[in-house]
């Protein structure tokens, strides 16, 4: 009897780790749309953030979106027909002065001791260009085209700005009933952690490619307006992105002339002091505070899991991350003990 008992135990046993395994490498298969999935959950958290004001006068949530849509479209469409042609000379200028900074720097280096270093260090940067590239082709494919998936993640956007709730109360209805009060606390907390989040990364973005910019032209470093557009993108990436926004800056400066190359370091310094030290601070007072070292690995484990698209969600994904796993099992603990 006992041995039947046990028999029974390790087969249904057996069954539980099959069907996770099975459930995990479902999963796995469908990454590209996970990634799609939280991409609009992202992009969701920043209309709402911009519904916030309407919703508090008292706006029913249709309109406030609606509002939202429009005046982001008009506002995209006002700056591509005022800054489009600039920004766009601009971003040819940067693809045709790069490489020839390129070959410049390596024409001074050679014959130095850096010059196996640095070729080392291109070649590196080559091959992980290349891989991103071809890990979006990947994603791409996988996903039915770039246009489907666009489309795709607008939509999305729209439809979980439209009704939070709704999907909300879908995940809900996964959990066991007993777990739902606690699960429910820690959705609504970690989507306002990633609106403040998204809010304060808009404002530094913004503040920082200004700054970038500004401080390019006043030492005349070439297409300054670019380096700045390049460098508010990237900041979006924490830790990883301004030092990559760096490179293209010490290049086109040391075309000027090796001064000018010092200048460009300490300003880009001294406007990353300012940003982690003052901007980031005050922006990110209501959201969470992500410890610096989870941050640079969980950039490092999605950038290698999920590849270029894993690196640009990484951020969000590890505030939400932080705060479910805080209020679902650290503090479950604390109550505990």
């Amino acid at each position: 009897m006992r041995s039947t008992y046990r028999h029974q135990m390790f087969t249904e046993q057996a069954l539980i780790v099959l069907a996770l395994a099975v459930i995990a490498l479902m999963l796995w298969k469908i990454v590209g749309l996970l990634i799609l999935i939280f991409g609009a959950v992202v992009g969701a958290a920043v209309l709402q953030t911009c519904m916030m004001p309407l919703l508090r006068l008292g706006a029913p949530r249709w309109l406030a979106l609606l509002t939202v849509i429009i005046a982001l479209s008009l506002a995209l469409g006002l700056m591509s027909w005022a800054f489009g042609a600039q920004v766009s000379a601009e971003l040819e200028s940067l693809a045709t002065l790069l490489p020839e900074a390129w070959e410049q720097l390596q024409e001074q280096l050679e014959g130095t001791q850096l010059a196996p270093l640095v070729s080392d260090a291109a070649d590196r940067a080559s091959s992980l260009l290349g891989d991103g590239i071809s890990q979006v082709g990947m994603f791409v494919v996988s996903m039915g085209g770039s246009l489907i998936s666009f489309f795709a993640l607008i939509v999305g956007m729209v439809y979980f700005a439209a009704q939070p709730d709704l999907y909300r109360r879908g995940l809900l209805l996964l959990a066991p009933v007993k777990s739902r009060p606690r699960l429910g606390e820690a959705l609504d907390e970690s989507g306002r952690a990633l609106r403040y989040w998204l809010g304060g990364q808009l404002v530094a973005m913004a503040v920082t490619g200004l700054l970038v910019g500004i401080t390019m032209w006043l030492l005349g470093v070439p297409a300054p307006l670019g380096l700045g557009l390049v460098a508010g993108l990237l900041d979006f990436v924490p830790l990883v992105g301004p030092l990559i926004a760096a490179i293209p800056a010490l290049l086109l400066a040391f075309t000027v002339s090796p001064q000018t190359t010092l200048f460009v370091l300490i300003a880009y310094t001294i406007i990353q002091q300012i940003e982690g030290n003052i901007l980031q601070p005050l922006v990110q007072q209501r959201a969470v505070s992500l410890p610096p070292a989870l941050l640079l690995f969980s950039l490092f484990a999605a950038s290698t899991l999920f590849g270029l698209a894993g690196l640009l969600l990484a951020a969000p994904l590890t505030v939400v991350a932080f705060v479910l796993v805080n209020r679902l099992y650290v503090t479950r603990e604390e109550d505990a003990q």
